[in-house]
């Protein structure tokens, strides 16, 4: 179809002095998957956000059917045919799957002013049924599902009315490959009824694969509208960064011997009904990989290494001995993490740059427990430039970056911390193709420094590019080990994973 479903017309957004999204102006057609590309910053989710009715317009306008949008918040936008699934988590703790799914949709089950709970939760059971998510029961309390678990219902909250527009923002990383067939057989049907899906990922192979054009905006400005069949993934990569991008993103080195001095030993590690039995050790200036299909037991590995894991058995301990059985413990003897889950995990969203940066050092940056706000400021600016981050000032909120500068605020608290042993889960999640280049040259150095790193990643081809050694996870085992080796493909890996 040709014909125009929705049109952004000269849209503006102002972070501050940053012109987050300037002046961009774009038709969506009915019938179509409309990718959205850009680098971190880029402002594709702000542009995004805005037709939702999660960010305000400064200027402009959305107009969909014809008719202009004047939306204040996403309940409206439900209404009016616009829904999105947002890049993290878009579900509400506390409540249960069905009023997360009906969530400001209730009014559909009172009568007289009595709610019908019963209804509700009928209904929110027979749509995860047709969704194929019988596993999950509508009178659960969200909180008792994972991160990729509680996506899947966003993915029913926001289809399940098929909306006219349907925005889903960077949803796939999130997903093991069976959800992402699920979030691609929804988007095909909102497309054969006529309706649009706008699709950003970072996957530039994915989103030529699922779209019929592509979008491509750089520092807030659009740059091109193409069509997906006639592009290769080095021509976004050219219209997203405005020139050639070198590709060179993993290590090049084999056969470099790694330091037998083990740093950290992992012993019979369990944790109920995730890992079973875990055993290994990491060496000094060793970047050890663990890989595996997403509901494996790998992120919750990463998190038992932490001590941040509940009702873990088994032993974790560095080279003196000292058992790190707490957070408290990791973090003062030179452990970092970085979570799968940023914004629930790894930062406090809802507070400056500043403040996430210097939180795990503050015993270093305070003098007879007196903290001076200049040496926060100070420390903080010098490792936010040190990798990047794009910002207005670093009294920014985190909740206004993009997830890759997110990405990079969490990196940059640990960096400033000097951690020696990093457990970096799915670090470069969501992170365009930029970022991750300069995520891996970033491990690398620290690698050159002696510092350990344990690479957590459901992206098999980061892992071998990237990895000394690689421990491949199935059911909450260790299903195989594989070596650096310019020879190890992805059907290596792939046997041992399934």
């Amino acid at each position: 179809m040709d014909e125009e479903i929705l049109r952004a017309e000269n849209i503006n957004k102002y972070f501050g002095i940053n012109h987050a999204v300037n002046n961009v102006s774009i038709s969506f057609k009915k019938g179509e998957v409309h990718g959205l590309i850009g680098e971190n910053g880029s402002g594709k989710s702000t542009l995004m956000s805005m037709l939702a009715g999660i960010y305000p317009i400064d200027s402009g306008k959305f107009v969909l059917g014809g008719k202009e949008l004047k939306i204040k918040n996403q309940v409206e936008a439900n209404r009016m045919g616009v829904s999105i699934i947002v890049q993290e988590i878009g579900t509400l703790s506390g409540l249960t799957v069905a009023e997360n799914i009906f969530l400001g949709n209730e009014d559909r089950f009172v009568k007289h002013g009595i709610k019908n709970t019963k209804a509700m939760v009928k209904e929110a059971q027979k749509l995860l049924d047709q969704y194929g998510l019988r596993e999950i029961s509508a009178t659960a309390v969200i909180d008792k599902y994972d991160f990729e678990a509680r996506k899947l219902i966003e993915i029913v909250k926001a289809t399940y009315f098929h909306p006219e527009v349907l925005v889903v923002d960077e949803t796939t990383t999130t997903l093991s490959q069976s959800g992402r067939e699920e979030l691609y057989k929804h988007m095909e049907s909102i497309k054969n009824e006529g309706h649009t899906v706008i699709f950003i990922s970072h996957d530039l192979s994915e989103v030529i694969k699922q779209t019929d054009r592509i979008s491509v905006l750089r520092d807030g400005v659009l740059i091109d509208t193409v069509e997906s069949k006639d592009v290769s993934e080095d021509d976004l990569k050219r219209l997203m960064v405005g020139r050639e991008l070198n590709d060179r993103y993993y290590r090049t080195d084999f056969g470099t011997p790694v330091s037998q001095e083990v740093v950290l030993s992992v012993k019979n590690v369990s944790v109920p009904k995730e890992i079973n039995n875990v055993s290994f050790e990491l060496h000094k200036g060793e970047i050890l990989g663990i890989g595996g299909l997403s509901e494996c037991g790998m992120h919750e590995l990463g998190k038992a290494v932490f001590g941040a894991s509940y009702y873990r058995s088994g032993d974790v301990a560095l080279a003196d001995g000292t058992d790190v059985d707490s957070i408290s413990t990791a973090i003062k003897h030179s452990i970092a993490y970085v979570s799968k889950d940023r914004d629930n995990e790894s930062l406090v969203v809802n507070d400056s740059i500043r403040d996430n940066i210097c939180l795990t050092s503050m015993d270093e940056l305070s003098t007879k427990n007196i903290v001076l706000k200049n040496r926060l400021s100070e420390f903080a600016k010098k490792y936010a430039d040190l990798v990047s981050v794009k910002m207005v000032d670093i009294g920014q909120f985190v909740a206004d970056l993009s997830g890759g500068n997110k990405q990079k605020v969490a990196l940059a608290r640990w960096l400033g911390k000097n951690s020696d042993i990093l457990v970096l889960d799915s670090p470069t999640r969501g992170i365009d193709v930029k970022v991750k280049a300069d995520i891996y040259a970033l491990m690398e150095e620290m690698k050159k420094q002696g510092k350990s790193i344990i690479l957590i990643s459901e992206e098999i081809l980061e892992l071998l590019g990237m990895c000394d050694r690689i421990l491949v996870m199935k059911d909450g085992t260790v299903n195989g080990e594989f070596t650096r080796n310019p020879d190890l493909t992805e059907e290596d890996f792939i046997a041992k994973m399934v």
